[in-house]
């Protein structure tokens, strides 16, 4: 989705029933709200974490949409939001002895990333 706003363009990006917890997809989050999309990438790329892979791929989709769709320069962008919501539980059962079965939780949640071009934002916050 493509946002223009009074305070430059923005792109926001969505990915739904990605199957991690959401305390784990948190954890990278945080360390990339409010960065530019460069150091996002390098951040990404060496974090150990599962769960930076999905983030990566939609920080990418993100600047290919901005690039494409409004030709936004990504070095100029950065995450201006990044969060990180719960969703569905898929439940699954597993057999086991004497005809008993055992419920097997996995979580997913919803991410959503913000990519905001710089230049427009501190020019329109100069103004003020």
């Amino acid at each position: 989705m493509i946002k223009n706003s009074s305070s430059g363009k923005e792109v926001k990006v969505l990915a739904q029933h990605i199957c991690m917890s959401v305390l784990k997809a948190r954890r990278v989050i945080d360390q990339i709200r409010g960065r530019s999309y460069e150091e996002t990438l390098m951040i990404l790329e060496l974090m150990p974490y599962r769960a930076s892979y999905p983030i990566l791929k939609l920080v990418y989709s993100a600047a290919a949409n901005a690039n494409h769709n409004m030709g936004l320069n990504e070095a100029d962008s950065f995450i201006s939001k990044a969060e990180v919501n719960r969703s569905t539980i898929v439940k699954k059962l597993r057999p086991r002895a004497r005809g008993r079965s055992y419920l097997i939780k996995r979580p997913t949640c919803h991410i959503t990333i913000v990519l905001k071009d710089k230049s427009k934002s501190f020019f329109d916050q100069s103004k003020i």
